[in-house]
């Protein structure tokens, strides 16, 4: 199983010394890194800045949010950056939540499946570059109805691979099966590896759907916290936090996706109470209300020969590549005890 940096978005200011951290990582053998967006720093500037420290990773988004872009934008920011690195882009989606796309962004969320199938499908004919783009759906008209001199256009740039993966960030079952139909690949976000049934039932869904049945090619990347420390407990605290966000503040009350997650796991009740501490403010009690058990099922934590023998249940998964969750200050130590 390969193993990769998920270094997210940027809170604050940027990670100090991320040109040196980034040729680390490429150096010590990870398999790829990939950058994220919210509703603050974007995902390919920084993406572009790992190109240019980098020489032989992968360059992933994780993702790249559907309402932040027109697909044509994305689809010339990624054939672009493609060119640039010499071929190596993956090219991830998501539909984001309906707080950020709706407050930050603007765009309405509704039908968040058929919105992302409509742009998947116009960023590849965009990326293909085999005619000038029309495109007549729900979500997307090209051209667009407006003064009438509008016409179908071809990318000027030829792109460095016409076949440029698309992996779409998935969390729930309904999207992880569109993943398995129209996408390259998929991104999963609290994967744990005593669901993997769960997720290769709705894989299977979505490769019923696509002609050819699953490609050869089809991977599936988690981003998974990985926490070393002798003491269990101690690095089960690093990684509460977030999750607690998550859980609890990333999305209002009956509408948080990443919630809903750990109520699929049978962790209701926990959810629920940190769902409550965190909407009221009280952050410290949300992470503090997440079982030590509920961070090992979805994270990599404890001392070295534990994470070591936890992996092996994730190599056993769907899982293809695991993409190490932040940039962690000891690279050296986590590269050794992964890979």
């Amino acid at each position: 199983m390969r193993v990769g940096v998920n270094v997210g978005h940027f809170t604050g200011t940027p990670p100090p010394d991320l040109a040196g951290r980034l040729r680390a990582l490429d150096e010590a053998g990870f398999a790829s890194v990939w950058f994220a967006e919210a509703y603050g720093s974007d995902v390919f500037t920084p993406l572009a800045y790992a190109a240019a420290h980098t020489r032989r990773v992968r360059l992933g988004t994780a993702v790249a949010q559907i309402p932040a872009r027109t697909p044509a934008a994305t689809a010339m920011a990624a054939t672009t950056l493609d060119h640039l690195s010499g071929g190596r882009v993956v090219l991830g989606l998501g539909a984001s939540g309906p707080q950020v796309s709706e407050g930050w962004h603007g765009v309405p969320y509704a039908r968040p499946l058929a919105r992302t199938r409509e742009y998947v499908e116009v960023v590849r004919r965009v990326l293909a570059r085999r005619e000038p783009v029309s495109y007549a759906g729900e979500f997307q008209r090209l051209p667009a109805e407006g003064t009438g001199l509008g016409k179908p256009l071809k990318s000027s740039l030829h792109p460095y691979r016409a076949d440029l993966p698309v992996h779409l960030g998935a969390e729930g079952p309904r999207n992880v099966a569109l993943a398995a139909e129209i996408a390259d690949g998929w991104h999963a976000m609290f994967f744990a590896p005593s669901f993997d049934g769960f997720y290769r039932d709705a894989l299977a869904e979505g490769f019923a759907r696509r002609p050819g049945g699953r490609p050869e090619d089809f991977e599936v990347v988690a981003t998974v916290p990985v926490v070393l420390d002798d003491d269990v407990e101690r690095a089960a605290d690093r990684v509460r936090p977030e999750l607690a966000l998550y859980i609890g503040g990333m999305g209002a009350r009956g509408a948080n996706f990443h919630h809903d997650v750990f109520v699929r796991m049978g962790h209701g009740d926990a959810a629920q109470r940190v769902q409550e501490h965190y909407l009221a403010g009280r952050k410290a009690e949300a992470a503090a209300a997440i079982p030590t058990e509920v961070v090992e099922q979805v994270a990599l934590v404890g001392p070295v020969s534990k994470v070591r023998r936890d992996l092996d249940a994730w190599a056993a998964t769907v899982v293809d590549e695991i993409a190490v969750q932040g940039l962690p200050e000891d690279l050296d130590a986590v590269a050794s005890a992964l890979l």
